[in-house]
């Protein structure tokens, strides 16, 4: 865990990946472009039309390295891994504590009371940041109103009640989101979440951030020897990863969010890097795209504290931590799962 180990991104189309000794090459019209060492490697991410060797495929199973193949504008289609970590007695616990109605509540609360004290943090630091902004009483009301609905959802009777304070607390948090953006507004206006396809430049960008959440959340549960696919507050559905959607809850905001918003306000991306395609929906191009990623990685580097273990630690690996509590809790070696809270 002291290691931060990277995720590949491959976006040039055409790009072929293959397995050099204990590496990873990557080479474009027979050019080799890269070299990475798969030891350094967390996960690789295909964009598009990206060929990958068998052996190479091989190597990442045995490795512990994930890969993910997305269509060129950040749709998922595929993952490949070799066998999971860890004991089956975990697995086992996992399955019955999601089984159980009071257990899973308690989870579930948890993580909830999480996402949404995230986001009201992100409120309160937008308006810190920007005092004179136009919506800063909409700000503050909304802040205000979250900060009841985290103890609301602490004190949930149920699962189904936990995800329904969940769901009215996301309305409150995205209903403000748009005055959050200081510069742009126009071209960036967010009127509401849409998904499948997003039908706005906020959207696309959103869904894209989410996206690369939900691969890094993936990889973290597997890690920890967790089945991804079993989660608390995502109920069960073939070809859905509940638990590492569960996990990426607590970080929508801090990361995903925050990002967003910088890029907009730090004019780092522009309205013209997007387009609509046939169908209505809209994708952000190539070079926004690199851009996007490039932001997300560094971003990842960051060191912070993290508030439970009081630890150093980077934003990269905050994640793989939490699985890793998670996990702590399931065996009985805590008596509560502490979710991601950002000071």
């Amino acid at each position: 865990m002291k290691q931060h180990l990277n995720t590949l991104f491959v976006t040039t189309q055409g790009a072929y990946l293959s397995k050099d000794g204990d590496a990873a090459v990557v080479r474009v019209d027979h050019e080799q472009k890269l070299r990475v060492p798969i030891i350094n490697l967390g996960g690789i991410v295909c964009f598009g039309r990206i060929s990958v060797s068998p052996p190479l495929m091989a190597l990442c199973a045995e490795s512990n390295v994930a890969i993910s193949f997305l269509t060129e504008h950040g749709r998922f289609l595929a993952r490949v891994s070799g066998f999971s970590p860890g004991n089956v007695l975990l697995r086992r616990e996992q399955y019955r504590r999601a089984d159980e109605p009071a257990r899973c509540r308690d989870v579930v609360r948890n993580i909830v009371a999480a996402k949404i004290a995230n986001c009201r943090i992100v409120i309160l630091r937008g308006i810190r940041d920007h005092p004179s902004s136009i919506g800063r009483t909409e700000l503050g009301s909304a802040a205000a109103r979250l900060a009841r609905y985290v103890i609301l959802a602490r004190q949930a009777e149920s699962a189904d009640q936990a995800r329904g304070i969940e769901g009215e607390s996301a309305a409150i948090y995205f209903g403000v989101l748009d005055h959050l953006m200081t510069v742009q507004r126009d071209d960036f206006a967010f009127r509401a979440r849409s998904r499948r396809p997003p039908l706005d430049p906020i959207n696309a960008l959103l869904s894209f951030l989410y996206t690369l959440l939900a691969h890094d959340a993936r990889s973290a549960c597997e890690a920890a020897g967790l089945d991804a696919a079993v989660g608390f507050l995502h109920r069960d559905r073939p070809g859905r990863p509940g638990l590492a959607l569960d996990l990426m809850e607590e970080f929508r905001s801090f990361l995903a969010d925050r990002l967003a918003l910088s890029l907009i306000n730090r004019q780092q991306i522009r309205v013209g890097g997007f387009e609509r395609t046939e169908s209505g929906g809209v994708v952000m191009d190539d070079a926004t795209r690199k851009v996007v990623l490039t932001a997300f990685q560094e971003r990842k580097q960051h060191v912070l504290v993290h508030p439970f273990l009081g630890e150093k630690t980077t934003v990269g690996l905050l994640m793989h931590l939490q699985a890793r509590l998670l996990a702590r809790f399931l065996r009985g070696d805590l008596d509560a799962y502490p979710p991601f809270v950002l000071k």
